[in-house]
This record gives C-alpha cells, structure tokens and sequence, in this order.
C-alpha cells in the first residue's frame, strides 16, 4: 500500500487534451480545404491548350525550262537594194527636166467635187470638210466693273458742289414738344453724285432724325473725279432745328 502511494507516479493523459488535439486537427483540415478550393476553381478555369498539327506543304513544281534563243537571221542584200531604190524615187533629179508631164485626171483632180460641198472652199481640201468648219469661239466676256471704295471728303479732296437742296421741314409734334437740336449726319454718294445712304452721327430726337434723314437722300451733288475717273464719296452733312423765339 505505501509502495502504491509511494511509487513512481504515472502521468495520465488529462480529460482537456483530447479536445485540444481534435480542435488543431479540425482547423488543419479547414485552412487546407481554404486553401486548395481556389486551386481547384482556377483549375477548371484554365483554357485547354489545342493540339497542335503540323502541316506539311507540298514541294512546288519546278518551273518550265527557258524557251531556246531565237534565231536572228541575217537580213540578206536583195531587200536593202529594193529599200534603196525606194528611197531614191523621192530624191531630186540633178537635171533640169525638158519639160512637165501632166499628172493623170485620176490621181489628183483639182475641180472639186459636183455641186459642192456645204461649208467648204475653193482652195479647201480634197473633198471637203465634212459638216463644215467649226465656228470661231465667241469673243471673251469684257472684265467686270471695278467698285472702288468711296473716298472721304477733306484735306486735298475738295468738296462737291451741292446741285440740288431741300429745306427739312420742321415736324409739328416736334414744335409742339419744343424739340430742337443740330443733327449731323454722313452721307454716302455714288459715282453720278445721288446720295446712296445715310448714318446719323448725332441725334437729337426720331422725329428730327427721321426728317433730316428724308431731306438728306433728296439732294444732288456733282461727281468727284480722280485721275480722270469719278469716284464715289462720302461727306458730313449738318442741319439744325431751331424755333423761333415768341414775340
């Protein structure tokens, strides 16, 4: 009994240990299947590599041999002595001939052919011209006016000399409203002295304005001339609208 209690003492395993094993195996088991499931996954995904297939072309043909050298002949004497024959038919003779042989009717004719033909001429070629000849081309169109810039009158420019004036007439509602003023205006005139547009450079009131706008587009001034030429122009025009003081 005392060697029982006395004796060596034996370790036995504890109740904790079991589950402490069975708990480190379980998460073991479960990091690998973490681990390996996207290894798994990825693997399936993976294109299938294609069988790869040799082709084997066949060896072309070999090309045809070259056709053989032509044969040059040799150009033989008899057609240089007819060429050289030929060639002296049209050379000049030496010689003054005795007389001019008359050439055959039915080589050349020089009468033309009966009755003419439509368009042709006396001295016209053999046989005319068929149709006849074509027209000359009409003559070129005459160059386009040139529209010069008008001129502005002042420094060496003379003024026109004013042919034709008239007077504005004062607007009653303007006399009744006592509108008075000095309206300028610029004037532009073509190359035959007719007034072709107006611009008011100082207005009073539109009754005066439209008034002395009216008045302005009615006169006439002489044309200005430039080295010989008239040029269009443009000149400053003043009116004033005054009433009279009452007695």
């Amino acid at each position: 009994m005392f060697d029982l209690i006395a004796g060596r003492e034996k370790h036995l395993p504890s109740h904790a240990t079991v589950p402490l094993l069975l708990s480190t195996v379980a998460q073991g088991t479960a990091i690998a299947i973490v681990a390996l499931l996207p290894l798994l996954y990825v693997t399936d995904r993976l294109p299938e590599v294609p069988t790869m297939m040799a082709f084997v072309a066949a060896m072309p043909a070999p090309p045809p041999p070259p056709p053989p050298p032509v044969a040059v002949k040799a150009k033989s004497e008899q057609p240089k002595a007819a060429s050289t024959a030929t060639e002296n038919q049209f050379i000049a003779p030496l010689e003054e001939p005795s007389r001019i042989s008359e050439l055959p009717d039915d080589e050349y004719s020089w009468e033309g052919v009966p009755g003419g033909v439509e368009g042709g001429l006396a001295e016209g070629v053999v046989g005319g011209v068929v149709g006849g000849l074509p027209e000359p081309p009409p003559p070129p169109p005459p160059p386009a006016p040139v529209h010069k810039a008008p001129v502005r009158i002042g420094g060496q420019i003379r003024p026109p000399q004013l042919l034709k004036r008239l007077e504005p007439e004062y607007p009653p509602l303007a006399v009744a409203a006592q509108i008075q003023g000095v309206v300028i205006l610029e004037a532009t005139v073509n190359e035959e002295g007719t007034v072709m547009d107006v611009r008011i450079l100082r207005s009073v009131h539109p009754l005066l304005d439209r008034e002395a706008d009216r008045v302005v587009r009615q006169w006439r001034y002489s044309p200005v001339v430039l080295n010989d030429i008239p040029v269009p122009f443009i000149l400053t025009v003043t009116l004033s609208f005054a009433l009279e003081a009452p007695r």
